[in-house]
């Protein structure tokens, strides 16, 4: 389901809607009250029924669904924790949805081989920036798809060029104000466990930086119960021999991480299938084959053996227990094993 109108190559409609959904609970109480009326004998009879009743319906509730929102900058950015996400939706049956903060006009220098594929000379800056808006979130979809994402919300902030000064970004090119409260009422109104995002380093785009700054402050403006855990994301090989610390990011003490908590991991190279010869890289390339529009991303398939969250200081620390588990789940295979004869 798309949030923000249907999407065409030639517009795209910036009205956004929200939808809620009414549950009707079963109430024994309604049964009760009227054989209250009928006498001892039914009294009795039908409050024992209605309690029986009652009592297979709550039995009958699946356990809670795991509700993840992912906030990202640009279409492909949840490439990063893409094999995390299609565990969750396939083997775990969780529902995540995708918060995408910029319209993703920028992406037009690395479009040339697209170019075929589309008719259109997205590499030139006028027309990449015209259609690139449309293109990039079917291809968005069209990933999303793979890995299990339910809903999209667009938030088309000007994806204006490559920066990492993030300050460059919140002082004019975004409406920082409209997305803080965007999120916040979409965090609000979605009853979310979780929020990905990506994990805020010196390094990174500055839109990166941005989208999860003011993903922070919008789930800070949550009151508890309803809060939910914030991560960072970010991905790392096996064979990476330096020790990656991330403390914070200068200047922004929101983004703190808690140091008491550990890094959650999930590991891309898990095998399962026909001789353990699959693992969750080719999800991940799926997903990046269809942003066909960015060149260079093709070029990260393969690339990244884990997937790590870290978890942010304003978190209720007793969040780790839960978080802990369920990356838990996450390390168990759910694929029957296959065996084939010679």
């Amino acid at each position: 389901m798309i949030w923000a109108g249907e999407l065409h190559l030639n517009q795209l409609s910036n009205k956004q809607s929200m939808c809620h959904t009414h549950l009707n609970f079963f109430r024994p109480t309604i049964f009760h009250h009227y054989f209250y009326q009928k006498g001892s004998k039914h009294k009795v009879a039908f409050l024992l029924l209605s309690i029986f009743i009652f009592i297979k319906i709550v039995s009958a509730q699946p356990s809670p669904v795991i509700k993840i929102l992912l906030v990202t900058a640009h279409p492909d950015d949840e490439a990063v924790c893409a094999a995390t996400v299609y565990k969750i939706t396939h083997d775990l049956k969780g529902i995540v949805d995708l918060a995408l903060i910029t319209n993703g006009e920028g992406g037009y220098n690395y479009s040339t081989l697209a170019e075929d594929i589309y008719g259109l000379e997205l590499s030139t800056e006028e027309i990449g920036r015209a259609y690139l808006p449309a293109i990039r979130k079917q291809e968005l979809i069209a990933g999303g798809n793979i890995i299990g994402i339910r809903n999209y919300f667009f938030l088309d902030q000007r994806d204006h060029r490559y920066t990492k000064d993030v300050r460059e970004i919140f002082e004019g090119v975004w409406d920082t104000d409209f997305v803080i409260e965007r999120l916040r009422y979409i965090i609000a109104h979605g009853n979310y466990d979780y929020l990905f995002t990506l994990l805020p380093t010196e390094e990174t785009h500055g839109h990166h930086k941005g989208a999860t700054i003011l993903a922070l402050r919008a789930v800070s403006q949550i009151e508890i119960p309803n809060k939910p855990v914030i991560l960072g994301c970010t991905t790392a090989d096996k064979d990476d021999q330096t020790t990656f610390v991330f403390k914070e990011l200068d200047d922004y003490p929101i983004t703190k991480i808690n140091r008491e908590a550990p890094i959650f991991t999930f590991d891309r190279t898990q095998k399962f299938g026909y001789q353990d010869r699959l693992n969750y890289k080719i999800i991940v390339n799926w997903l990046i084959a269809e942003h066909k529009s960015q060149g260079t991303m093709q070029l990260a398939m393969n690339q990244g053996d884990y997937e790590k969250f870290w978890f942010f200081s304003i978190n209720d620390n007793n969040k780790i227990k839960s978080t802990t588990s369920l990356f838990r789940r996450l390390e168990v295979n759910h694929f029957k094993k296959s065996e084939y004869g010679l």
